[in-house]
């Protein structure tokens, strides 16, 4: 008989929508409005992040057009470790048409840990154009860092050990109803 991991529920439906929340008033007062402003998820489950932030971004600022202002970047081929790991198919990179250049780019992802996956995000970035400043917006930071990054706009910080990993459970891409959505800690 297999035995299934033993997991804990550390953010529900209702914490992942206020810690969104939270992170679109963070950035409209950091970057003091959202005309300038691009958003740009991380396959897999920053991109439907990075929309849920998009409208709730124009929600708080008029200025800010979820439809040509957030989009994704894939990072697939910029990694650092796809001799040593199974890397997943890449999808397509789908950035606003009014470009990146001289904008405040928002990098939006799932979870934090060891900082590879923003290196590789900001290096296919600078394929794409010279962005003014580039920040980081995640949902969960789990520490462990091994590069030299920070998040700006954290929902939750989660100190974790190296054993446990982090699930981040969303309706579109775990085929889940809105209330089921969580963030799980997997022992």
């Amino acid at each position: 008989m297999t035995r299934s991991p033993e997991t804990a529920t550390v953010m529900t439906a209702a914490d992942i929508d206020r810690a969104l929340t939270r992170i679109a008033h963070e950035i409209v007062e950091a970057q003091r409005g959202a005309d300038e402003l691009i958003i740009c998820g991380i396959p897999r489950r920053g991109v439907p992040l990075a929309r849920r932030l998009g409208a709730k971004l124009a929600a708080i600022d008029s200025a800010f057009d979820p439809l040509t202002s957030v989009g994704s970047l894939d990072v697939t081929m910029y990694r650092d470790d796809l001799r040593t790991s199974v890397a997943r198919t890449p999808e397509p990179t789908q950035l606003p048409a009014r470009g990146i250049d001289g904008r405040t780019v928002v990098l939006v992802d799932d979870v934090l840990y060891s900082g590879r996956t923003v290196r590789a995000a900001l290096d296919a970035l600078s394929d794409y154009g010279r962005p003014q400043v580039v920040r980081l917006a995640v949902l969960v930071d789990r520490g462990h860092r091994e590069l030299p990054l920070r998040a700006d706009h954290v929902g939750k910080n989660l100190p974790t050990s190296r054993s446990e990993r982090v699930g981040v459970r969303l309706a579109e891409i775990d085929g889940l109803t809105a209330e089921e959505e969580k963030v799980v800690i997997i022992r």
